[in-house]
């Protein structure tokens, strides 16, 4: 589990890399200023605003130009930013030190975040001995969706056994 700022592009690559190298499932929450984020009434990208300043677009692809937010600072410190709409959001850069694989200290790290009212950036959690479940299931390395019906679908034999232990 890993979280960064879409204007922290050092740290959204690298978090990436490890997200994709990883073996498993990866949760990566990337934070960007956007409509569900800002959806604050009194904000220009909340939802009442739109519906009140509701106006018919011919080219639905179209976002208003603004300037690309981009922070760079030091680990274990904090960066307010400034979105576009006027408000802001506290960030927290993890210390170096770090250690993602210890559970416990990642849900402190994330409770102490919470009553900081900042949000924690970096790789909060990872843990690798849990096998995936492709090592579980022991799957196949083609994908199931490329194989032919009669290598996925069960034969009539054993369609029958077990049809004999449930019934």
């Amino acid at each position: 589990m890993a979280r960064s700022f879409a204007g922290d592009p050092k740290q959204v690559r690298e978090l990436i890399k490890a997200a994709l190298s990883h073996r498993g499932i990866a949760v990566l929450d990337i934070i960007s200023p956007c409509v569900t984020f800002n959806n604050e009434d009194a904000t220009t990208h909340s939802y009442a605003w739109g519906k009140e300043h509701e106006t018919a677009l011919h080219d639905l692809a179209f976002v208003p130009p603004a300037e690309e937010i981009v922070v760079d600072y030091e680990d274990g410190t904090f960066k307010e930013v400034t979105l576009h709409d006027g408000s802001s959001v506290l960030l927290k850069k993890l210390e170096r030190n770090h250690d993602p694989t210890d559970r416990t200290e990642a849900f402190r790290v994330l409770e102490e975040g919470n009553r900081q009212c900042c949000l924690v950036t970096g790789l909060i959690y990872i843990t690798q001995d849990i096998p995936t479940l492709i090592d579980q299931y022991d799957l196949p390395e083609e994908p199931l969706n490329r194989m032919p019906e009669f290598r996925i679908r069960p034969g009539r034999d054993t369609i029958d056994k077990l049809n004999a232990m449930m019934f």
